[in-house]
């Protein structure tokens, strides 16, 4: 990579018509998952069958960009032939990558399909440049997605330190546990978000009415309530409202959304390659918004990056499908280290 080379726009997309619209809004790259538990967006009615996956490839490729699949989950014993044949379904269909977490898959691909692209997945956590170039010298990462876990000043350092591209996320919900070793859902549920690909899985989810108020619960356990003028969140666990001592409020963490649109100058110095969108669970509209503001700003910053400013427009459209209407820098931003 030269320190020219443009920053790839890394999109997600849910379903064929969200893939369209990531490439028609400007995506380079789009990632998707399976309709099984081999993605970590795991849920009923999200994700592609391998006939879908194929007409999104070609849809992408025609017009010049790239599809990779999110392989991103751990498999077991019992299971393990499942997602080895998800990396022989993707050799096949020709995806651009497979952004993998687990090292038993990485060996299984890089023997049975040699040149097969692979990414290591944010569900690694590999958040030293040591881990990376493990992964580099043993399976040939060619990417690394770092967590979202890191200081602006840790994101350089690791950059410094290998030649691995890396890949951070840019915008999107957050979560307070380390991609690739969260527990709550699990806990509640039985079912690992890490191994099934689903946090909060739909089967556990129930919404009911009360005189209280809209309620959400997680396999039984009160995650929320809301008032008849409050908007229904989904029931995940760190998200959820509680009462501690005598006060009810959001006491793991807030609903908002990262957004590093006012750092992309110094991402871009500290030589990212590409910039990734969370949000596979979303809609097509969701989808085509937030890839239209992002591919704006790369190509302002691109064009001029001495000048680099954001509009007020691009913060107004993000903030209005953020998490809770609100948006943070997360880690990036820690002043005091």
């Amino acid at each position: 990579m030269t320190a020219t080379a443009p920053i790839e726009l890394v999109c997600p997309a849910g379903s064929l018509p969200a893939l369209k619209a990531a490439v028609d809004a400007g995506a380079d790259c789009i990632y998707v998952g399976f309709k099984n538990a081999t993605n970590a967006r795991n849920f009923t009615g999200l994700n592609f069958t391998a006939e879908q996956l194929g007409e999104g490839i070609r849809y992408a490729r025609a017009r010049r960009r790239k599809v990779l699949l999110a392989l991103n989950t751990y498999p077991q014993t019992d299971n393990w032939r499942e997602w080895t044949a998800t990396i022989d379904c993707a050799a096949e269909l020709g995806v651009d990558a497979v952004i993998l977490a687990d090292p038993g898959l990485m060996r299984y691909a890089t023997r049975a399909h040699p040149a097969l692209r692979l990414h290591l997945s944010v569900q690694g956590s590999a958040t030293s440049y040591e881990a990376i170039n493990f992964y580099r010298d043993h399976f040939g990462i060619a990417r690394a997605v770092l967590p979202r876990v890191l200081s602006l000043a840790q994101v350089e350092h690791v950059i410094a330190h290998t030649d691995v591209e890396i890949e951070v996320f840019g915008f999107g919900g957050l979560c307070v546990m380390v991609e690739g070793r969260c527990a709550l859902s699990a806990y509640a549920t039985g079912e690992s978000p890490n191994c099934h690909g689903a946090c909060s899985p739909g089967k556990h989810v129930r919404w009911a009415q009360t005189p209280q108020g809209m309620e959400t619960r997680l396999n039984g356990i009160l995650i929320d309530r809301f008032a008849d003028d409050e908007r229904a969140g989904y029931p995940t666990l760190c998200k959820g409202r509680f009462a501690v001592h005598d006060e009810t409020y959001y006491a793991i963490e807030e609903p908002t959304s990262l957004n590093t649109l006012e750092l992309l100058p110094e991402l871009a110095k500290a030589g990212i390659r590409a910039i990734k969108l969370e949000g596979r669970q979303r809609s097509p509209a969701y989808v085509r918004q937030v890839t239209s503001v992002w591919r704006a700003a790369l190509d302002r910053l691109r064009a001029h990056p001495a000048g680099f400013a954001v509009e007020r427009d691009w913060m107004a459209t993000l903030n209005a499908v953020s998490e809770g209407q609100s948006h943070t820098l997360g880690a990036y931003y820690r002043p005091w280290k």
